[in-house]
Protein backbone atom coordinates (compact mmCIF):
# COMPACT_ATOMS: atom_id res chain seq x y z
CA UNK A 1 0.00 0.00 0.00
CA UNK A 2 2.81 2.44 0.74
CA UNK A 3 4.15 4.13 3.85
CA UNK A 4 3.10 7.71 4.54
CA UNK A 5 4.94 10.24 6.63
CA UNK A 6 3.65 13.81 6.92
CA UNK A 7 5.78 16.51 8.49
CA UNK A 8 3.71 19.04 10.45
CA UNK A 9 3.68 22.76 9.94
CA UNK A 10 5.97 23.51 12.89
CA UNK A 11 8.83 21.42 11.51
CA UNK A 12 11.09 24.31 10.69
CA UNK A 13 9.53 26.28 7.87
CA UNK A 14 10.66 24.27 4.88
CA UNK A 15 8.20 25.83 2.44
CA UNK A 16 9.28 28.84 0.47
CA UNK A 17 6.30 31.18 0.50
CA UNK A 18 6.98 34.47 -1.28
CA UNK A 19 5.56 37.60 0.26
CA UNK A 20 4.31 38.93 -3.06
CA UNK A 21 3.66 37.00 -6.29
CA UNK A 22 3.03 40.02 -8.49
CA UNK A 23 0.41 40.34 -11.19
CA UNK A 24 -2.04 37.48 -11.64
CA UNK A 25 -4.12 36.78 -14.73
CA UNK A 26 -4.16 33.04 -13.99
CA UNK A 27 -3.75 31.95 -10.39
CA UNK A 28 -1.44 29.01 -9.81
CA UNK A 29 -1.61 27.44 -6.33
CA UNK A 30 1.80 27.02 -4.74
CA UNK A 31 3.98 24.59 -6.66
CA UNK A 32 4.71 21.27 -4.95
CA UNK A 33 8.47 20.78 -4.87
CA UNK A 34 10.20 17.35 -4.80
CA UNK A 35 12.93 16.61 -2.25
CA UNK A 36 15.98 14.41 -3.02
CA UNK A 37 15.57 10.62 -3.05
CA UNK A 38 18.35 8.00 -2.78
CA UNK A 39 17.43 5.49 -5.48
CA UNK A 40 20.64 3.48 -5.02
CA UNK A 41 19.81 2.64 -1.40
CA UNK A 42 16.26 1.57 -2.26
CA UNK A 43 16.76 -0.07 -5.64
CA UNK A 44 20.46 -0.90 -5.81
CA UNK A 45 19.85 -4.58 -5.12
CA UNK A 46 17.02 -4.88 -7.65
CA UNK A 47 18.05 -2.90 -10.74
CA UNK A 48 21.18 -2.42 -12.81
CA UNK A 49 23.50 0.40 -11.88
CA UNK A 50 22.80 2.19 -15.18
CA UNK A 51 19.05 2.22 -14.60
CA UNK A 52 19.38 3.41 -11.00
CA UNK A 53 21.72 6.18 -12.12
CA UNK A 54 19.34 7.24 -14.88
CA UNK A 55 16.39 7.44 -12.49
CA UNK A 56 18.52 9.41 -10.05
CA UNK A 57 19.86 11.82 -12.68
CA UNK A 58 16.43 12.55 -14.15
CA UNK A 59 14.83 13.22 -10.78
CA UNK A 60 17.78 15.20 -9.40
CA UNK A 61 17.51 17.49 -12.40
CA UNK A 62 13.88 18.19 -11.48
CA UNK A 63 14.70 18.69 -7.78
CA UNK A 64 17.41 21.23 -8.60
CA UNK A 65 15.40 23.10 -11.23
CA UNK A 66 12.20 23.21 -9.18
CA UNK A 67 14.02 24.24 -5.99
CA UNK A 68 15.88 27.06 -7.72
CA UNK A 69 13.15 28.31 -10.01
CA UNK A 70 9.90 27.90 -8.07
CA UNK A 71 10.22 31.31 -6.37
CA UNK A 72 10.94 32.87 -9.79
CA UNK A 73 8.02 31.09 -11.41
CA UNK A 74 5.52 32.24 -8.80
CA UNK A 75 6.68 35.86 -9.05
CA UNK A 76 5.29 36.45 -12.51
CA UNK A 77 6.68 39.84 -13.45
CA UNK A 78 6.18 40.84 -17.04
CA UNK A 79 9.91 41.39 -17.57
CA UNK A 80 10.83 37.88 -16.49
CA UNK A 81 7.91 36.48 -18.45
CA UNK A 82 9.70 37.12 -21.71
CA UNK A 83 13.36 37.10 -20.71
CA UNK A 84 13.54 34.23 -18.28
CA UNK A 85 10.31 32.80 -16.88
CA UNK A 86 8.95 31.28 -20.09
CA UNK A 87 12.07 29.27 -20.89
CA UNK A 88 12.37 28.15 -17.26
CA UNK A 89 8.85 26.74 -17.33
CA UNK A 90 9.44 24.96 -20.63
CA UNK A 91 12.72 23.45 -19.41
CA UNK A 92 11.22 22.16 -16.18
CA UNK A 93 8.18 20.78 -18.00
CA UNK A 94 10.52 18.98 -20.42
CA UNK A 95 12.48 17.52 -17.49
CA UNK A 96 9.26 16.09 -16.04
CA UNK A 97 8.26 14.65 -19.42
CA UNK A 98 11.69 12.99 -19.70
CA UNK A 99 11.39 11.50 -16.21
CA UNK A 100 7.86 10.11 -16.45
CA UNK A 101 8.47 7.20 -18.92
CA UNK A 102 11.40 5.99 -16.80
CA UNK A 103 9.49 6.42 -13.54
CA UNK A 104 6.59 4.35 -14.88
CA UNK A 105 8.86 1.32 -14.99
CA UNK A 106 8.52 1.13 -11.21
CA UNK A 107 4.79 0.41 -11.52
CA UNK A 108 4.84 -1.71 -14.67
CA UNK A 109 2.65 -4.82 -14.39
CA UNK A 110 2.12 -4.31 -10.66
CA UNK A 111 5.82 -4.49 -9.85
CA UNK A 112 6.72 -4.72 -6.16
CA UNK A 113 9.34 -2.06 -6.88
CA UNK A 114 6.59 0.56 -6.69
CA UNK A 115 6.76 0.32 -2.88
CA UNK A 116 10.56 0.35 -2.51
CA UNK A 117 11.20 4.11 -2.72
CA UNK A 118 9.93 6.75 -0.29
CA UNK A 119 9.09 9.79 -2.42
CA UNK A 120 9.06 13.14 -0.62
CA UNK A 121 7.37 16.32 -1.82
CA UNK A 122 6.93 19.69 -0.12
CA UNK A 123 3.25 20.66 0.04
CA UNK A 124 1.79 24.15 -0.28
CA UNK A 125 -1.95 23.97 0.36
CA UNK A 126 -1.74 21.28 3.05
CA UNK A 127 -0.93 22.08 6.67
CA UNK A 128 1.77 19.40 6.62
CA UNK A 129 5.03 20.86 5.28
CA UNK A 130 5.88 17.72 3.35
CA UNK A 131 4.56 14.24 2.63
CA UNK A 132 6.62 11.09 2.06
CA UNK A 133 4.87 8.04 0.59
CA UNK A 134 6.47 4.75 -0.43
CA UNK A 135 4.45 4.31 -3.58
CA UNK A 136 5.60 5.21 -7.09
CA UNK A 137 2.02 6.04 -8.12
CA UNK A 138 2.20 8.92 -5.62
CA UNK A 139 5.25 10.13 -7.50
CA UNK A 140 3.41 9.85 -10.83
CA UNK A 141 0.50 11.81 -9.38
CA UNK A 142 2.85 14.49 -8.07
CA UNK A 143 4.61 14.77 -11.42
CA UNK A 144 1.31 15.23 -13.30
CA UNK A 145 0.20 17.87 -10.78
CA UNK A 146 3.44 19.81 -11.26
CA UNK A 147 3.16 19.52 -15.06
CA UNK A 148 -0.33 21.03 -14.87
CA UNK A 149 0.79 23.86 -12.58
CA UNK A 150 3.66 24.70 -14.93
CA UNK A 151 1.21 24.81 -17.85
CA UNK A 152 -1.04 27.20 -15.90
CA UNK A 153 2.03 29.32 -15.16
CA UNK A 154 2.80 29.43 -18.88
CA UNK A 155 -0.77 30.59 -19.56
CA UNK A 156 -0.43 33.29 -16.92
CA UNK A 157 2.70 34.66 -18.58
CA UNK A 158 0.93 34.76 -21.93
CA UNK A 159 -2.07 36.59 -20.48
CA UNK A 160 -0.26 39.37 -18.65
CA UNK A 161 -1.03 42.46 -20.76
CA UNK A 162 1.78 44.36 -22.44
CA UNK A 163 1.78 48.09 -23.01
CA UNK A 164 0.95 48.87 -26.63
CA UNK A 165 3.14 50.87 -28.99
CA UNK A 166 1.32 54.09 -28.16
CA UNK A 167 2.24 53.57 -24.52
CA UNK A 168 -1.31 53.95 -23.23
CA UNK A 169 -3.26 50.71 -23.60
CA UNK A 170 -2.24 47.40 -22.02
CA UNK A 171 -3.21 44.55 -24.32
CA UNK A 172 -2.88 40.80 -24.75
CA UNK A 173 -2.29 39.79 -28.35
CA UNK A 174 -4.71 37.48 -30.11
CA UNK A 175 -1.82 35.10 -30.75
CA UNK A 176 -1.16 34.84 -27.00
CA UNK A 177 -4.84 34.38 -26.26
CA UNK A 178 -5.20 31.53 -28.73
CA UNK A 179 -2.01 29.89 -27.45
CA UNK A 180 -3.26 30.17 -23.86
CA UNK A 181 -6.47 28.27 -24.69
CA UNK A 182 -4.38 25.36 -26.01
CA UNK A 183 -2.28 25.44 -22.84
CA UNK A 184 -5.38 25.46 -20.61
CA UNK A 185 -6.66 22.34 -22.38
CA UNK A 186 -3.24 20.70 -21.96
CA UNK A 187 -3.21 21.48 -18.21
CA UNK A 188 -6.75 20.12 -17.91
CA UNK A 189 -5.62 16.98 -19.72
CA UNK A 190 -2.83 16.32 -17.21
CA UNK A 191 -5.26 16.75 -14.31
CA UNK A 192 -7.99 14.66 -15.93
CA UNK A 193 -5.46 11.85 -16.45
CA UNK A 194 -4.41 12.13 -12.81
CA UNK A 195 -8.00 11.75 -11.61
CA UNK A 196 -9.10 9.00 -14.00
CA UNK A 197 -5.97 6.90 -14.41
CA UNK A 198 -3.58 7.52 -11.50
CA UNK A 199 -5.68 8.07 -8.36
CA UNK A 200 -7.50 4.72 -8.90
CA UNK A 201 -4.11 2.97 -8.65
CA UNK A 202 -3.86 3.99 -4.98
CA UNK A 203 -5.78 2.16 -2.28
CA UNK A 204 -8.67 4.11 -0.79
CA UNK A 205 -6.91 4.28 2.59
CA UNK A 206 -3.85 5.87 1.00
CA UNK A 207 -5.91 8.28 -1.06
CA UNK A 208 -7.42 9.60 2.16
CA UNK A 209 -3.92 10.37 3.45
CA UNK A 210 -2.75 12.33 0.41
CA UNK A 211 -1.96 16.01 1.01
CA UNK A 212 -4.89 18.26 0.15
CA UNK A 213 -2.89 19.54 -2.84
CA UNK A 214 -3.52 16.13 -4.44
CA UNK A 215 -7.03 15.50 -3.13
CA UNK A 216 -9.44 14.46 -5.86
CA UNK A 217 -11.56 17.57 -5.26
CA UNK A 218 -8.57 19.88 -5.76
CA UNK A 219 -7.47 18.07 -8.92
CA UNK A 220 -10.98 18.23 -10.36
CA UNK A 221 -11.33 21.89 -9.39
CA UNK A 222 -8.03 22.77 -11.06
CA UNK A 223 -9.12 20.94 -14.21
CA UNK A 224 -12.40 22.89 -14.27
CA UNK A 225 -10.57 26.15 -13.57
CA UNK A 226 -8.39 25.59 -16.61
CA UNK A 227 -11.45 24.98 -18.77
CA UNK A 228 -13.24 27.99 -17.27
CA UNK A 229 -10.31 30.26 -18.03
CA UNK A 230 -10.14 28.90 -21.55
CA UNK A 231 -13.79 29.82 -22.02
CA UNK A 232 -13.08 33.27 -20.53
CA UNK A 233 -10.36 33.89 -23.11
CA UNK A 234 -12.70 32.72 -25.87
CA UNK A 235 -15.37 35.14 -24.62
CA UNK A 236 -12.86 37.97 -24.68
CA UNK A 237 -12.02 37.17 -28.29
CA UNK A 238 -15.73 37.00 -29.14
CA UNK A 239 -16.24 40.42 -27.55
CA UNK A 240 -13.53 41.82 -29.83
CA UNK A 241 -15.01 40.13 -32.91
CA UNK A 242 -17.58 41.94 -35.03
CA UNK A 243 -18.90 38.57 -36.24
CA UNK A 244 -19.73 37.06 -32.84
CA UNK A 245 -23.43 37.35 -32.00
CA UNK A 246 -24.96 38.04 -28.60
CA UNK A 247 -26.11 34.42 -28.53
CA UNK A 248 -22.53 33.19 -28.95
CA UNK A 249 -21.28 35.48 -26.19
CA UNK A 250 -24.09 34.45 -23.85
CA UNK A 251 -23.37 30.79 -24.44
CA UNK A 252 -19.66 31.21 -23.65
CA UNK A 253 -20.49 33.20 -20.51
CA UNK A 254 -23.03 30.60 -19.33
CA UNK A 255 -20.48 27.83 -19.90
CA UNK A 256 -18.00 29.80 -17.79
CA UNK A 257 -20.53 29.88 -14.96
CA UNK A 258 -20.86 26.08 -15.01
CA UNK A 259 -17.09 25.49 -15.04
CA UNK A 260 -16.49 27.82 -12.09
CA UNK A 261 -19.52 26.58 -10.15
CA UNK A 262 -18.32 22.99 -10.47
CA UNK A 263 -14.81 24.06 -9.45
CA UNK A 264 -16.22 25.75 -6.35
CA UNK A 265 -18.34 22.68 -5.54
CA UNK A 266 -15.26 20.45 -5.66
CA UNK A 267 -13.42 22.66 -3.16
CA UNK A 268 -16.40 23.11 -0.86
CA UNK A 269 -15.68 20.45 1.77
CA UNK A 270 -11.88 20.34 1.63
CA UNK A 271 -9.71 21.60 4.53
CA UNK A 272 -8.21 24.54 2.64
CA UNK A 273 -7.07 26.62 5.59
CA UNK A 274 -3.56 28.01 5.09
CA UNK A 275 -2.53 31.02 2.98
CA UNK A 276 -2.12 29.36 -0.41
CA UNK A 277 -5.28 27.33 0.08
CA UNK A 278 -7.46 30.25 1.21
CA UNK A 279 -6.17 32.24 -1.75
CA UNK A 280 -7.13 29.36 -4.03
CA UNK A 281 -10.68 29.28 -2.66
CA UNK A 282 -11.07 33.06 -3.04
CA UNK A 283 -9.81 32.96 -6.62
CA UNK A 284 -12.48 30.44 -7.61
CA UNK A 285 -15.16 32.51 -5.85
CA UNK A 286 -13.95 35.66 -7.61
CA UNK A 287 -14.04 34.10 -11.07
CA UNK A 288 -17.41 32.46 -10.41
CA UNK A 289 -18.95 35.86 -9.61
CA UNK A 290 -17.25 37.40 -12.63
CA UNK A 291 -18.65 34.66 -14.88
CA UNK A 292 -22.16 35.19 -13.51
CA UNK A 293 -21.85 38.92 -14.19
CA UNK A 294 -21.01 38.20 -17.83
CA UNK A 295 -23.74 35.59 -18.23
CA UNK A 296 -26.50 37.77 -16.76
CA UNK A 297 -25.33 40.74 -18.80
CA UNK A 298 -25.62 38.95 -22.15
CA UNK A 299 -28.78 37.17 -21.07
CA UNK A 300 -30.28 40.54 -20.21
CA UNK A 301 -29.36 42.04 -23.57
CA UNK A 302 -31.01 39.14 -25.40
CA UNK A 303 -34.14 39.33 -23.24
CA UNK A 304 -34.38 43.05 -23.93
CA UNK A 305 -34.71 42.30 -27.64
CA UNK A 306 -38.19 40.97 -26.88
CA UNK A 307 -41.14 43.24 -27.47
CA UNK A 308 -43.18 42.46 -24.37
CA UNK A 309 -43.37 44.08 -21.00
CA UNK A 310 -42.43 40.76 -19.41
CA UNK A 311 -39.27 40.34 -21.48
CA UNK A 312 -38.19 43.90 -20.72
CA UNK A 313 -38.79 43.35 -17.02
CA UNK A 314 -36.74 40.15 -17.09
CA UNK A 315 -33.99 41.99 -18.96
CA UNK A 316 -33.79 44.65 -16.28
CA UNK A 317 -33.64 41.99 -13.55
CA UNK A 318 -30.86 40.16 -15.40
CA UNK A 319 -28.83 43.34 -15.87
CA UNK A 320 -29.28 44.29 -12.24
CA UNK A 321 -28.03 40.84 -11.27
CA UNK A 322 -25.03 41.33 -13.57
CA UNK A 323 -24.24 44.62 -11.85
CA UNK A 324 -24.48 43.04 -8.39
CA UNK A 325 -22.28 40.09 -9.33
CA UNK A 326 -19.73 42.45 -10.87
CA UNK A 327 -19.58 44.45 -7.63
CA UNK A 328 -19.23 41.23 -5.63
CA UNK A 329 -16.46 39.97 -7.91
CA UNK A 330 -14.50 43.17 -7.29
CA UNK A 331 -14.83 42.72 -3.51
CA UNK A 332 -13.67 39.10 -3.67
CA UNK A 333 -10.83 40.10 -5.99
CA UNK A 334 -9.61 42.58 -3.36
CA UNK A 335 -9.80 39.91 -0.67
CA UNK A 336 -7.90 37.49 -2.93
CA UNK A 337 -5.09 39.96 -3.56
CA UNK A 338 -4.84 40.84 0.15
CA UNK A 339 -4.51 37.19 1.20
CA UNK A 340 -0.85 36.09 1.53
CA UNK A 341 1.07 35.68 -0.63
CA UNK A 342 0.03 39.14 -1.80
CA UNK A 343 -0.84 39.71 -5.45
CA UNK A 344 -2.33 42.37 -7.68
CA UNK A 345 -4.50 42.55 -10.77
CA UNK A 346 -2.86 43.48 -14.07
CA UNK A 347 -4.36 46.37 -16.09
CA UNK A 348 -7.90 45.48 -17.14
CA UNK A 349 -8.27 43.72 -20.47
CA UNK A 350 -10.54 41.23 -22.19
CA UNK A 351 -13.85 40.21 -20.64
CA UNK A 352 -13.37 42.08 -17.36
CA UNK A 353 -12.43 45.37 -19.02
CA UNK A 354 -15.55 45.16 -21.20
CA UNK A 355 -17.83 44.29 -18.28
CA UNK A 356 -16.52 47.08 -16.06
CA UNK A 357 -17.19 49.58 -18.81
CA UNK A 358 -20.56 48.31 -20.02
CA UNK A 359 -22.46 46.65 -17.18
CA UNK A 360 -23.02 49.69 -14.89
CA UNK A 361 -23.86 51.98 -17.79
CA UNK A 362 -26.21 49.59 -19.60
CA UNK A 363 -27.91 48.52 -16.39
CA UNK A 364 -28.64 52.13 -15.38
CA UNK A 365 -29.96 52.96 -18.85
CA UNK A 366 -32.26 49.92 -19.07
CA UNK A 367 -33.61 50.42 -15.56
CA UNK A 368 -34.37 54.08 -16.29
CA UNK A 369 -36.02 53.35 -19.66
CA UNK A 370 -38.15 50.48 -18.36
CA UNK A 371 -39.26 52.32 -15.26
CA UNK A 372 -40.37 55.17 -17.48
CA UNK A 373 -42.40 52.70 -19.55
CA UNK A 374 -43.75 50.47 -16.79
CA UNK A 375 -44.68 50.74 -13.16
CA UNK A 376 -42.16 49.69 -10.53
CA UNK A 377 -44.41 46.78 -9.59
CA UNK A 378 -43.96 45.22 -13.02
CA UNK A 379 -40.14 45.21 -12.90
CA UNK A 380 -38.94 41.80 -11.69
CA UNK A 381 -37.11 41.70 -8.37
CA UNK A 382 -35.38 38.35 -8.96
CA UNK A 383 -33.07 37.48 -11.80
CA UNK A 384 -34.36 35.06 -14.46
CA UNK A 385 -32.82 31.62 -14.72
CA UNK A 386 -29.79 31.41 -16.97
CA UNK A 387 -30.06 29.06 -19.96
CA UNK A 388 -28.30 25.72 -19.58
CA UNK A 389 -25.77 24.89 -22.31
CA UNK A 390 -23.64 21.78 -22.76
CA UNK A 391 -19.97 22.43 -22.00
CA UNK A 392 -17.92 22.74 -25.17
CA UNK A 393 -14.33 22.77 -23.91
CA UNK A 394 -12.93 19.39 -22.88
CA UNK A 395 -9.52 18.44 -21.46
CA UNK A 396 -6.93 17.20 -23.92
CA UNK A 397 -6.88 13.41 -24.04
CA UNK A 398 -3.53 13.02 -22.31
CA UNK A 399 -2.26 9.46 -21.91
CA UNK A 400 0.57 8.30 -19.69
CA UNK A 401 3.60 7.59 -21.90
CA UNK A 402 4.80 4.02 -22.51
CA UNK A 403 7.50 2.69 -20.20
CA UNK A 404 10.97 3.66 -21.39
CA UNK A 405 13.01 1.03 -23.23
CA UNK A 406 15.68 1.21 -20.51
CA UNK A 407 13.43 -1.13 -18.52
CA UNK A 408 14.58 -4.21 -20.37
CA UNK A 409 15.05 -7.61 -18.79
CA UNK A 410 18.79 -7.15 -18.32
CA UNK A 411 18.37 -3.94 -16.32
CA UNK A 412 15.49 -5.24 -14.22
CA UNK A 413 17.11 -8.56 -13.40
CA UNK A 414 20.45 -7.03 -12.59
CA UNK A 415 19.71 -7.27 -8.89
CA UNK A 416 18.38 -9.89 -6.52
CA UNK A 417 14.68 -9.91 -7.47
CA UNK A 418 13.78 -12.56 -9.98
CA UNK A 419 11.11 -12.01 -12.66
CA UNK A 420 8.49 -13.87 -10.63
CA UNK A 421 9.15 -11.64 -7.64
CA UNK A 422 8.42 -8.44 -9.54
CA UNK A 423 4.72 -9.20 -9.88
CA UNK A 424 2.09 -8.42 -7.31
CA UNK A 425 -1.66 -8.29 -7.47
CA UNK A 426 -1.68 -5.88 -4.52
CA UNK A 427 -1.24 -2.18 -5.18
Amino acid sequence: MGCLVSTPKDSGGIRRIPGNIGEISVYVPGLRIPKPVDFSQSLGNHLSRNLVERLSALRTRIVVMAGQEAPTITRTRRKSATQHGGSTLADLLQALEDYLPVLLGLVKDGSLLQHKVSFVWINQEDDAEETAISNAWYEVLSVLHLMAMLALSQANLLLLPRTSADGHHAKVSEENRRASVDIFLKAAGYLDCAVRHVLPQLLIELRRELPVDLAEGVLRALCLQALGQGADVQLGMAIDSTKATLAVKRRLACEMVKYWQQAQDNLMNLPLTNGWAEKHRLYVKWKYNEAKAAAYYYHGLILDEGNTEKSHGMAVAALQAADEYLKESKKVSEAFNATPPLSRNPPLWGTMKFLCEKVPKDTWNKVRINRDLYTNERVMETAPTLPDFALALKPDDYQLPPVDNCWNETNVNGGHLGPGQLQSDAR
